[in-house]
Parts: C-alpha cells; structure tokens; sequence
C-alpha cells in the first residue's frame, strides 16, 4: 500500500469534513489546554509541598552524653536511609538560638543553658507519615536519648490534603481525555458513515478494512496534532506573557523541571495520541459494519 494514498486521503478527509474535523480539534484543543494548565499547577503545588515538608524537621532531645556515646548515636542516624541531614546543636547553640528568638527577656534564661543539646533531623520529604512515626518510636529507643518531637498534626495535614488534590486532578483529568476521546470517535464515525458508499467500492475490488482504515487513522492524527500545537501557543503565551501582566503571581509559577518544552512537548504527544486512539477506535469499529451488501 502507497504511504502517499494514505496521508492523501487522510488530508483530504480532513479539509472535505471541515465543521466535523473543526469541532474535533476545538475539543482536544481545549482538553489538552486544560490538561496542560492544571499539570503545571499541579507540578507547582508539589514542588510548595515538598519545600513544607522538608522545612518540617525532627528534633531528639539528649541526656547529658560523653563524646563517644554522643559519637555512636549521631552515626546511627547518619546511616539511618530516611534521614537526609543530621545537624547538631550543641547546649550552648540552644542558649544563643533562645536568645535570638525571645530578644534581651530571654537572655537571662539563656544563660542557665537550661536547653538539653539534640539533633536536627532532617526528614526525606517523601516519606510518609506512618513511616515518619515509626521512626521516631525507634529512635525513642535509643541510649541517650531523652525525647523526640515533631511536627506530626503539620506533615498529616499536608499529605491528607495533597492526597484530595491528587485524587480530584486525577479524576477530572480523566474526564477531560474521556470526552474528548469520544468526540474524536464521533468525529470520524461521521466521516466514515459519509463515506460509506466508497467504502463498499473498495470492499467490492478486494480491499482490506486495514486499507481503508488508515487514511481515517491518519486524520485523527493530523486533528490531535493542530489541537496539541495550538494548545500549547496558548499556554505558552498566557503564562508567559499575559498573567504575569495582569496577576503577577502567576509569574512565579515554574514549568515543569525548569523547562517549557517538557511539558509543551507532552501536551502536542499526547493530542497526537488521543486522535490516533480516537480515530482507530472508530475506524475498527464502524469499517468492518459498513457491508457490500446494503
């Protein structure tokens, strides 16, 4: 079979059926523009998520310790895959970090270095609360250690809520590519059921229904392909030009890993993808019911 029939066809197909063919890119183009805009409020919102969590810390509270024991005990947490960072804070930086905050009230309190020394643990972001708990339980544990504490109400807050945003921007995000999945479906099932009568020909002179799939194939992609590049002209322009004008705190919202082809060229791929399974889906499914006989 001649590529060049294929995508002739395919073309052709596209420009016979202009309102049908425009109503299936305007729909793709605004699930993917839609898909496009909540990804990078999403990144975003991650990446606020992470920052939060990493400010939340644990600190462990020790007894009156010699050098060695101090020693194996700050190793032990250093080995520890959870833990990123092991800072140590000596009685005396517990005194100037209370005077700090509590100004010159606080100086005569500091001087009693009432503050035990610990250790600032800082947390993998991504570890979850449960895992979280289990490890200051164990680390309770520990000989020299008086007490451990952490902000657990803060970092149970944060996940419940990114879980509930994960699942609504998942949900809706599905949606959209569901509907516009089906309109690409009823896009070419129009386009096939007006072609019909050709269909039939080519079945008479022995074609294939993979042979005459192909150039409707082919217009889906070419659909989702028109959608995809213009959805991404319109995010890039709006975020990059239009918001930061008119809301300036959206001129802070980063592209997904620092750069704006990642995400732009994930959003033309996957319009691409949604008129090729939209267009193949009913192709399949409409071609091998048009029958020579009716």
């Amino acid at each position: 079979m001649s590529l060049k029939y294929v995508f002739k066809e395919g073309f052709y197909s596209f420009q016979r059926a202009k309102l049908a063919s425009f109503t299936s890119i305007f729909s793709l183009f605004i699930a993917i523009l839609l898909l496009g805009v909540l990804a990078r409020i999403s990144y975003n919102a991650y990446e606020v998520g992470q920052t939060l969590k990493k400010s939340i810390d644990v600190e462990v509270f020790l007894l009156d310790l010699d050098q060695r024991t101090k020693d194996q005990l700050e190793s032990k947490l250093v080995d520890n895959n959870l833990i990123e960072q092991v800072n140590y804070i000596s009685k005396d930086s517990a005194a100037a970090i209370f005077e700090k905050e509590f100004g010159s009230g606080g100086s005569s309190l500091a001087d009693l270095k009432f503050l035990p020394a610990s250790f600032r643990l800082d947390i993998n972001p991504d570890t979850k609360i449960t895992t979280v708990d289990s490890l200051v339980s164990e680390i309770k544990d520990y000989r020299g250690v008086d007490d451990v504490r952490f902000n657990q109400q803060l970092l149970q807050l944060l996940e419940n809520r990114f879980r509930t945003v994960a699942l609504v921007g998942g949900g809706l995000a599905l949606l959209i590519l569901l509907t516009a999945l089906v309109l690409v479906f009823n896009t070419i099932r129009l386009t096939i059921y007006a072609k019909r009568g050709l269909i039939k020909a080519m079945k008479l002179v022995g074609a294939t229904n993979s042979f005459i799939r192909r150039p409707f194939v082919v217009e889906g992609v070419i659909q989702g392909f028109i959608a995809g590049i213009a959805a991404v002209g319109v995010t890039y322009v709006t975020f990059q030009y239009l918001l930061p004008v008119y809301i300036p705190q959206f001129g802070v919202l980063e592209w997904p890993y620092g750069r704006w082809y990642y995400l732009c060229g994930a959003m033309v791929l996957l319009a691409i993808i949604m008129g090729f399974w939209g267009s193949q889906w009913a192709a399949r499914r409409f071609i091998k019911k048009t029958s020579i006989s009716e």
